[in-house]
């Protein structure tokens, strides 16, 4: 069987399937954003790893190794906001070709300290290695929540509030405008990119960044979710994720989903649906959770924060209801890792991992 059938979260499910716990203090193993585990009376701690390989996650024909370096560290930051935490700590593996020298590498290491500065983490180690398929980023991140705080992806339940944070569709758009001026650049040895008006998705797509203000705006109203995910692979893959996990279903409607006007005004001059971008487009890092219907007025108005459907049950379905009442069944059409390497040009290049 090749591995393109089943894909990546398919094969996942394979490897993981029935996989043994054998201490107490794995709380929640695979199958989440991060693995839960349980040391002490008060803290849990939180556990992801994430993997970028070049010329799947990344082209350095247009990512300086610097926002590369940032990227890669934000990305785990993410996984543990995105399970209701705080990041606390690092460590990051290396392999690297013979085609990098000492000073490429102190430039991907600025961009990780910098990160690292910003966020309050610690980088604790790591290891390096050669390499024969270019730069591979392999970096986990260490965080804690209170004990029993952690949020899963697995407990929405109907009549449950869908809200998400900032704006979606944003970093796909980025992506087309860089792939655009690269392709335009061919030949030209002092081409400049026209980027004026677009700063906003180029910086979406370059230097995203981890919510953890949304998981601290949370805990100071004292709201913690039913379930939550970090939108990496695209708002219809994250929702089908928290579907799958809680057996239920769900309604979205268009006119809610927030994006930002340089998306809308890049979509148009790209011919692109606009919604679609924001559905599968992925690598926004924004915050998608779940939070019971009575909290509605103490979620509504929070800064950053919108509410844009509601849990179902599960024989409902998931779907998106259009600006005319329509419903238009969800599917996961955000980038497959597993896709075999000519297919993966047409996809959205998205850097998403989901342990």
């Amino acid at each position: 069987m090749e591995i393109s059938e089943v894909g990546e979260f398919g094969l996942i499910d394979r490897l993981t399937e029935n996989l043994p716990v054998h201490n107490d203090s794995t709380i929640k193993s695979v199958g989440d954003d991060a693995a839960i585990l349980r040391y002490g009376a008060d803290r849990d701690l939180l556990v992801s790893t994430d993997l970028l390989v070049e010329g799947i996650h990344f082209d350095l024909t247009y990512v300086p190794l610097k926002h590369l370096g940032y990227k890669a560290a934000v990305v785990n930051f993410s996984d543990i906001c995105a399970m209701n935490g705080i990041p606390r700590q690092i460590t990051v593996g290396l392999g690297i070709s013979s085609r990098f020298t000492v000073e490429h590498i102190e430039a991907l290491y600025a961009g990780i300290r910098l990160a690292c500065e910003i966020y309050g983490v610690d980088l604790v180690g790591g290891d390096t290695t050669s390499s024969k398929s270019g730069l591979v980023i392999s970096i986990t991140a260490i965080g804690d929540c209170a004990k029993g705080a952690a949020v899963t992806r697995n407990g929405a339940h109907d009549t449950d509030l869908i809200c998400v944070s900032g704006d979606l569709g944003a970093a796909y758009m980025g992506l087309q405008l860089l792939e655009r001026e690269k392709i335009a650049s061919a030949g030209h040895k002092d081409f400049v990119p026209k980027f004026e008006g677009k700063e906003y998705l180029i910086e979406r797509q370059l230097k995203p960044e981890a919510r953890r203000d949304i998981v601290e705006i949370l805990a100071k109203n004292e709201i913690i979710p039913t379930s939550m995910i970090d939108v990496s692979d695209g708002l219809s893959s994250e929702l089908l994720h928290l579907c799958k996990e809680g057996n239920c279903g769900c309604r979205v409607y268009e006119d809610r989903i927030p994006i930002d006007y340089q998306t809308a005004v890049m979509a148009e001059e790209l011919n692109m649906n606009l919604v679609t971008a924001a559905l599968n487009g992925g690598e926004d890092y924004e915050l998608l959770f779940t939070v019971p219907l009575h909290m509605h007025d103490k979620v509504k108005d929070l800064d950053g924060i919108k509410v844009i459907g509601h849990i179902t049950k599960p024989e409902l379905g998931a779907a998106l209801v259009t600006r005319d009442g329509s419903e238009i069944q969800l599917r996961a059409q955000g980038f497959n890792h597993m896709a075999p390497v000519q297919e993966v040009s047409t996809e959205p290049d998205n850097s998403g991992d989901k342990d």
